[in-house]
């Protein structure tokens, strides 16, 4: 799996003035110092800079980017040290499928050393509870909806406990932080497990939590499940509204990118292209101001690649099948091992239903098909997401192939999740 980091914001800027990599290549060439130069750049140089595999071009590059966008290579994403920065990243994740484990673990010790405590909550429990939480959110792209529910509803009894023993006004203000993005989680968990109310409430407890004490990103992230909850409802007016909300309260933080990249899509379910781009242009932005994540699984927390993945959707709804395609095959890329998991399954299967959908309009039934039965085979899913992007990729293969006997099977396996989701009786997939 590639280790760089994409570079976001020369991508969106690209993007925002609706280039082919082929386009600013030529323009490349065509400046001052292209000429001067006889520089001779292509796609494929185009692309290595955007994947992050060339994080510094040659200065003859470098002035003759300038020159075309009027930007100087910093805030066009280049960065002379990246290199280094992702190999120090690679060192220290750990993989999410150990995170759950890891925070069992945790928890044991943290309560055998709060029993020998005099008091409720004793020095280093929370910082235990925080790491705990860490954890779980870690856990959250490749643990089953169903396994993480019941471990953080379990946590959350835990830790509200300790809201009513002997602590002091800081001790309680940290509680409630730490109950807040439990709770945000389970929100998250609900719905990915179709459990609409329980997740709505959830929400609303953890945005009244970060209200309590303050926190602007936790309020920014509840804002930021209002406006997922209303993209996945069809309820788009309302998912530009949230996002806006959101963005008043999260300050610069991973909760402001991912409310802009929000933003940007239910502007693409609108069809409003030229602000869906500048959206795009100005979480990349912003994305570039933050320091790069340590644990880019965290499902709290925005990472270069979830900007890619987001721009596929967003260009998908667009109908800009070229670059929707695009990214959708990087984001597989990015996140598939060697050995064929993923380490973000949940993405991974957006990214096929986008590319079903590309598939679709251009007339390969057989190749739109083939990635919606790939969506539906990866284990963790949220599937409540899936149904909704799913029911995209069957309205498309319907309307053009209605009468072809691969339309129908598909439309099938759609009506076995949309049945499963409504029912709630997920076996129903196996």
């Amino acid at each position: 799996m590639p280790d760089n980091i994409p570079n976001v914001q020369l991508r969106a800027w690209r993007n925002e003035h609706q280039l082919t990599r082929a386009d600013m290549a030529d323009r490349i060439n065509a400046t001052p110092a292209g000429i001067a130069e006889h520089l001779n750049c292509d796609e494929e140089r185009i692309r290595r800079w955007e994947a992050g595999e060339v994080s510094w071009p040659h200065t003859s590059y470098r002035l003759a980017l300038t020159q075309l966008t009027g930007l100087q290579p910093g805030a066009l994403g280049f960065r002379q040290n990246r290199r280094g920065q992702s190999r120090l990243i690679e060192a220290t994740v750990m993989p999410p499928v150990d995170a759950l484990r890891a925070e069992a673990d945790l928890y044991g010790t943290m309560e055998l050393a709060q029993q020998l405590q005099a008091s409720d909550v004793g020095n280093g429990t929370l910082e235990a509870l925080s790491e705990a939480v860490d954890l779980l959110c870690r856990a959250y792209p490749v643990v089953s909806a169903a396994t993480l529910r019941d471990r953080t509803q379990k946590r959350l009894a835990q830790v509200t406990r300790l809201l009513s023993g002997r602590i002091t006004l800081d001790q309680h203000r940290e509680l409630l932080v730490i109950t807040g993005w439990l709770t945000a989680l389970l929100g998250c968990v609900h719905y990915d497990l179709g459990e609409r109310e329980e997740a709505e409430t959830a929400r609303r407890a953890a945005y009244e939590m970060g209200r309590q004490v303050g926190h602007g990103e936790l309020m920014g992230w509840a804002y930021e499940m209002s406006a997922w909850f209303a993209l996945v409802e069809g309820r788009y007016e309302d998912v530009v509204t949230s996002s806006r909300m959101g963005q008043a309260a999260a300050g610069q933080s991973s909760a402001m990118v991912q409310l802009t990249l929000q933003e940007a899509r239910g502007l693409a379910r609108i069809g409003d292209r030229r602000e869906a781009d500048r959206a795009l242009t100005r979480g990349a932005d912003i994305l570039a101001t933050l320091p790069i994540p340590g644990n880019p699984d965290h499902h709290f927390v925005f990472d270069h690649a979830k900007w890619v993945f987001y721009a596929a959707t967003a260009y998908t709804w667009l109908e800009d099948n070229d670059r929707a395609e695009e990214h959708a095959l990087e984001t597989i890329q990015m996140h598939t091992r060697p050995d064929g998991t993923s380490n973000a399954p949940m993405r991974v299967a957006d990214a096929h239903i986008d590319l079903g959908i590309v598939h679709a309009r251009r007339g390969d039934l057989d190749a739109a098909v083939e990635q919606g039965i790939a969506a539906f085979e990866i284990d963790r899913r949220s599937l409540t997401d899936l149904v909704n992007r799913a029911a995209d990729l069957d309205r498309v293969i319907r309307q053009r192939y209605r009468r072809e006997a691969l339309a129908s099977e598909f439309h099938e396996r759609f009506v076995i999740a949309r049945r499963a989701l409504s029912t709630r009786q997920l076996d129903l997939l196996d």
